[in-house]
C-alpha cells in the first residue's frame, strides 16, 4: 500500500481511497433477512433449452416515463436516474411513487393540471420512497404541493444501508426509490458517504438485493460539472437502465432520455413540462420548440428542422447569429448541438460555398434548451448560419433536413417521410430535402425542394456571397 495524490485514470487530486473488498460471506449475510435464502449457483444450460419469456412490467402511471423505460418497471431491475440539481428528478419519482402506491394513473387535462384518474384504477403496488437528503416532513410538504394521495405511500428518511435493507424486508415493498444514492453509507466501511468506496459498495449490494428478491430499485444520482453521473463508472455498468434528465432550469420543458436499457430501446425520449404542481406530460410536442412568428415571418438566421427521436418527431427551430470580429479571435458558441459539427459546417460554407466567415463571431442555438446530436440537422444549421451572414430571412415556414458532407454534398437521412408528415401536419409550407432520397409523396400541399449540394439551397434562397 502506498499513497498516491493523483488518480492515474481521471487525473483528479486526493480522490483515491484505500479499499478492502468484503468477503462473499459478508455480502450474503447482509441480505439474509431480506431474501430469506441465497439463490444457489446457476448451472450451465444449452442455448436451445433456455425459455424466452417477456419480463412482466408494472406501468408507472406516467405514460411518458413508461415510454422511456420500454413499457414500465421490470421486477428485479435496477434503474439509475441522473440529472442536474433542481431539474425535476425527485419530483417525477415522487409522482410515480404516489401513483403506484395508490393504484391510480396520472392523466393530463388541457396540458395544465395533473389529477389522479378515477376511471383507470390499477392494483396498488407497495412502494417505499427512501429520502436521504430531506426529512420525512419535507417530503410530505412536497407531496402535498404535488397533490398526491399519500395514504398508501411509505416514506423512510434514512441513510444507513443496513436499516434501509431491513425496512425493505419489513414493508415487503415491490418498488423502492433511493433519493439519492450519494448520501447512503454502509457503517462497516471507513469512508464518508458519497465517496467512491461507499458508492460502489452500496450500489452493488442494492442491485444484488434487487436481483435476489425481485424488488425494483430506482436510484437518484447526482451529476458532475461535466454533466456525467458522479461516482465510479461501474455504477452505470451494474444497473440495468440509465436515465438522464435534460433541459435548462430556466426553461419549463424537460426531456427524459434513456442511454442504457437492458429491457427495451434506448431511442425513446419523454417530454415533460415543469409547473407549480409538478411535471406535466407533453404527449404531442407539435410546435413546442418552434415559435410562430405571424405575418412578419422569421428573422434572418432562423430555420425549422425535424429531429427524430425514437418513434417521435419534433419540429424545432435552429437559430444562428453572425457578427464582425477580428481574424484569429472569432468566437464560436453553440447551444444544443455539437460544437465540433458546427466547426465542420463552417469550414464547408467557407471552402465549398465561398462565404467569408473567418472574421465572424458565430452563435448557434436550438430553441427551448434542446440537445440534439443527429446529423439531420447539418443542413438547417448551415442555412441558418448563411442566412444570418447574408442578413436575409428564409421564406416563412421553411424546413430543412439533410446531412452535410465535406464536399458540400447533401446526403439522405433516415425516416424522411415521417419527418415530412409531421411537418405537414403542423402547416410547414416549404421543405428542403436531399434529392437522392427517392420519390416522396405530396404531403398536404407542402412544396419539396430537392438539392444535391448546399450551393443549390443558397442560390434558391437568394443567399449570395459577399
Amino acid at each position: 500500500m502506498k499513497w498516491i495524490g493523483k488518480c492515474p485514470d481521471c487525473g483528479a487530486w486526493d480522490s483515491l481511497e484505500s479499499y478492502t473488498p468484503p468477503s462473499e460471506d459478508t455480502r450474503k449475510s447482509s441480505f439474509q433477512s431480506a431474501t430469506g435464502s441465497i439463490t444457489a449457483g446457476a448451472e450451465a444450460m444449452r442455448l436451445d433449452d433456455i425459455s424466452i419469456n417477456d419480463a412482466p412490467r408494472t406501468p408507472t402511471g406516467i405514460l411518458e416515463f413508461d415510454r422511456v423505460l420500454g413499457g414500465g418497471l421490470v421486477a428485479g431491475a435496477a434503474i439509475l436516474v441522473g440529472g442536474e440539481p433542481g431539474i425535476g428528478k425527485s419530483t417525477l419519482l415522487l409522482q410515480m411513487a404516489g401513483t403506484l402506491s395508490s393504484g391510480q394513473n396520472i392523466v393530463a387535462q388541457n396540458q395544465k393540471t395533473i389529477i389522479p384518474s378515477k376511471t383507470e384504477n390499477r392494483e396498488p403496488t407497495t412502494t417505499l420512497y427512501v429520502t436521504s437528503e430531506e426529512s420525512a416532513g419535507q417530503t410530505k410538504l412536497r407531496a402535498q404541493r404535488l397533490g398526491l394521495d399519500g395514504s398508501s405511500l411509505l416514506i423512510l428518511a434514512e441513510t444507513n444501508l443496513e436499516r434501509i435493507v431491513h425496512q425493505i424486508a419489513q414493508s415487503r415493498a415491490k418498488i423502492v426509490v433511493i433519493d439519492s444514492i450519494q448520501m447512503i453509507y454502509k457503517p462497516t466501511l471507513p469512508a464518508a458517504p458519497g465517496s467512491v468506496t461507499q458508492l460502489r459498495e452500496c450500489c452493488t449490494e442494492l442491485v444484488y438485493l434487487a436481483k435476489t428478491s425481485g424488488v425494483t430499485v430506482i436510484f437518484v444520482g447526482h451529476v458532475t460539472k461535466a454533466g456525467t453521473l458522479a461516482g465510479p463508472k461501474i455504477i452505470e455498468h451494474i444497473v440495468d437502465t440509465v436515465v438522464y434528465f435534460e433541459g435548462d432550469r430556466f426553461h419549463s420543458h424537460r426531456i427524459v432520455r434513456c442511454v442504457k436499457n437492458r429491457f427495451g430501446s434506448t431511442h425513446e425520449v419523454g417530454l415533460f413540462e415543469m409547473t407549480g404542481s409538478g411535471l406535466n406530460e407533453v404527449k404531442d410536442p407539435g410546435n413546442l420548440f418552434a415559435r410562430p412568428y405571424g405575418n412578419d415571418g422569421p428573422p434572418s438566421g432562423s430555420v425549422l428542422a425535424a429531429a427524430s427521436t425514437g418513434s417521435r418527431t419534433m419540429i424545432i427551430e435552429v437559430q444562428a447569429l453572425t457578427a464582425s470580429s477580428v481574424i484569429g479571435a472569432a468566437r464560436r458558441k453553440v447551444s444544443g448541438f455539437s460544437s465540433d459539427r458546427v466547426a465542420m459546417i463552417i469550414a464547408v460554407l467557407e471552402k465549398r460555398c465561398g462565404l467569408r466567415l473567418a472574421d465572424q463571431d458565430i452563435f448557434v442555438n436550438l430553441v427551448g434548451g434542446l440537445k440534439i446530436a443527429e446529423p439531420a440537422l447539418d443542413v438547417p444549421v448551415a442555412l441558418a448560419i448563411a442566412s444570418a451572414y447574408a442578413d436575409k430571412a428564409l421564406a416563412p415556414g421553411t424546413l430543412a433536413v439533410g446531412e452535410l458532407g465535406l464536399g458540400g454534398e447533401v446526403r439522405p437521412v433516415t425516416q424522411l417521410e415521417t419527418r415530412l408528415r409531421e411537418a405537414s401536419r403542423l402547416g410547414v409550407g416549404h421543405a428542403i430535402i436531399p434529392e437522392t432520397s427517392g420519390p416522396i409523396p405530396k404531403l398536404g400541399g407542402m412544396a419539396l425542394h430537392g438539392i444535391r449540394r448546399l450551393n443549390q439551397a443558397l442560390s434558391e434562397l437568394t443567399i449570395n456571397r459577399k
